[in-house]
């Protein structure tokens, strides 16, 4: 039984590795002047087909592609069989041996591939020649040649030929052109490809054919009815005054033509009539002609202009009107329109001071359709208040311009205002400012007695217990005169006594954020959290609240030296803390990466 099912596994295999074969039907050798077939065949059903280049011969046509399939009954089993194959039609051009590179294609899900092959092609003889008169002329006309019998045929310049078109010749910069390229022809076409895609020296060129068919429909230039075939469509935006030039596309297209005999004057001439001719596939370059533009320059720019060049609108505006001191909030800002959305630089929205303010995310809904670029681009700032109170974000102005109207337009956003409530006590980051040096030297200490009084000229027996008593007394008011002045210089230097303070409190909240994070409070968990990760930042490098942010934090790191794989660790928690209070998902197991991300972070700190 083992050996039985390990033979069926084997031919099982086996028959895998054959089914996903690929084999080439070619011949091995062909005169010049031969017309030939080269076949690829895949007995599966396949898809995604890649042909070689084949150099040294001249296509015809191809790939064209076929499937087959066959259903067999023996003994009461039915079998099926399925086979693609695809095909092309060449011409041997010159002498020589030509090698053809491997074909691919995907099947049964895997990728085959055939293997390379070879081709002679040699020069043909008369003798050959005759043959093939003699074979295909039976009306015994051997002594004309194939040449005199078949008149070559030629395509008009005017009968195919490509173009490009702008919508607008006279651009401004940065305004959007449409360009469009068509194939005009007055002959079947049974395929184009497109060789070299032009280079757009001097603008931002975004593709509008992605993922749509070809249009095609009749129009009519210099008196003459075409059938025209839209094959490309692209939107470019010049990013530069003066005169720009598109380069030419090139491209190939293979024409079905009919073929006609040199008239005879015999009956058999009427076989030379269209319905009864052969066509005859005929490759064709074009070539479309450069395109020159001038591109006008903008007006001098106000305030606020940010590049936008179009048609927009705008709005936005502060998520939430009131909040507690250090929860986050967010300010959005929408524009909308038809332009070059993806050039428009950020606005800058005034906030105040004591915003802890991040890089704003960009959130693109950007439309591709024949008429050009449309959409709306959505910046985001996420605003963490450090202190409590009434605050306003002032208007915002964005500033474009409209070609259509040749001028500036502003659009604005009304001053937005917030009340920003006090946060709870135990969550404020303790963390010293300008205002506590300036308190420092200014404060009052309480002065605090240190030994018994006696009345003057009071004497006591002078013993040795009294010259004990009096040494130590010295000794006490040195060390505590030195201990004062340390202390003093150490209260004077603010940051001296940060660095020191700023691990132990953050430890402190660390084993509070512990106990939330075990009685499952993910805001308390994480407000100790955000404490526990920025108060010791600021208390270690000296950052005031106001400045505390994340551009301060790596400025800060830069001047003190540490490794760039700490500073982006450091960076990268920040990052982690911040999204994980609002993002979705088990949020017990984010918590639990949360501290600990923030406790290796606070350990490398020491």
């Amino acid at each position: 039984m083992k050996k039985t099912l390990l033979y069926l596994l084997i031919l099982n295999v086996l028959g895998m590795a054959s089914a996903q074969q690929m084999t080439v039907q070619a011949p091995s050798s062909v005169y010049v002047g031969d017309n030939f077939t080269v076949r690829f065949v895949v007995d599966e059903q396949a898809k995604d087909f890649k042909g070689p280049s084949f150099k040294g011969f001249s296509l015809r046509s191809g790939p064209n592609t076929s499937s087959s399939t066959s259903m067999s009954f023996i003994n009461g089993q039915m079998s099926r069989s399925v086979s693609t194959t695809f095909s092309y039609t060449l011409l041997a051009d010159v002498e020589g041996t030509f090698t053809i590179d491997p074909a691919s294609c995907t099947a049964n899900g895997k990728k085959v591939s055939s293997s390379a092959f070879s081709i002679k092609v040699e020069k043909g003889s008369g003798r050959r020649h005759q043959q093939q008169q003699q074979a295909y002329d039976p009306w015994g006309r051997q002594g004309q040649s194939q040449q005199q019998q078949q008149q070559t045929t030629q395509i008009d310049e005017k009968s195919l030929f490509a173009r490009a078109s702008v919508s607008k010749v006279n651009p401004y910069q940065g305004e959007q052109v449409i360009i469009t390229y068509k194939i005009y022809t007055q002959v079947p076409i049974s395929q184009f490809a497109i060789d070299k895609l032009p280079g757009n020296r001097g603008f931002w060129a975004e593709d509008l054919s992605e993922g749509r068919s070809v249009k095609q429909y009749e129009e009519t230039v210099n008196g003459r009815q075409y059938q025209v075939a839209e094959i490309r469509r692209g939107a470019l935006f010049p990013q530069q005054s003066g005169k720009l030039t598109i380069e030419p596309l090139n491209l190939n297209v293979l024409a079905m033509v009919q073929q006609q005999r040199r008239r005879t004057g015999t009956i058999f001439d009427l076989f030379d009539d269209p319905f009864f001719s052969a066509r005859q596939a005929v490759e064709r370059p074009l070539s479309t002609s450069p395109v020159t533009v001038n591109v006008k320059p903008l007006p001098d720019a106000p305030d606020g202009f940010t590049g936008g060049v179009g048609r927009f609108d705008i709005s936005g505006g502060l998520n939430l009107n009131q909040v507690k001191a250090n929860e986050a909030v967010s300010y959005r800002v929408t524009i909308n329109g038809t332009g070059n959305l993806m050039l428009i630089n950020a606005p800058s929205p005034e906030f105040p001071n004591v915003f802890e303010v991040y890089d704003p995310q960009i959130d693109d809904h950007i439309k591709k359709n024949d008429n050009g670029i449309s959409g709306s681009r959505t910046y985001e700032w996420v605003l963490i208040p450090r202190s409590q109170g009434h605050y306003s974000i002032p208007e915002m102005k964005f500033v474009y311009f409209d070609p259509a109207a040749g001028h500036y337009v502003t659009k604005t956003i009304p001053t937005q205002t917030i009340q920003v409530e006090k946060g709870d006590v135990r969550n404020i980051a303790h963390a010293s400012g300008k205002d506590d040096v300036q308190l420092l030297n200014s404060d009052i200490n309480y002065i605090h007695p240190t030994g018994h009084l006696h009345p003057v000229g009071h004497n006591e027996h002078a013993g040795w217990p009294f010259w004990l008593t009096a040494a130590l007394i010295v000794l006490l008011t040195a060390g505590a005169l030195v201990f004062s002045h340390r202390r003093q210089l150490a209260e004077q230097d603010v940051a001296g006594m940060r660095r020191k303070r700023a691990l132990r409190l953050a430890k402190k909240r660390l084993k509070r954020a512990d106990s939330h994070l075990k009685s499952n409070d993910p805001n308390r968990f994480y407000e100790e959290i955000y404490r526990a990760i920025w108060g010791c930042l600021s208390d270690k490098y000296n950052i005031e609240p106001a400045r505390l942010n994340r551009e301060t934090v790596t400025q800060c790191l830069t001047e003190k030296k540490v490794p760039t794989d700490r500073q982006e660790r450091i960076m990268q928690v920040l990052q982690d803390v911040d999204i994980a209070r609002f993002a979705p998902g088990d949020a017990h197991t984010q918590m639990q990466a949360i501290y600990n991300e923030a406790l290796n972070m606070i350990v490398a700190l020491e």
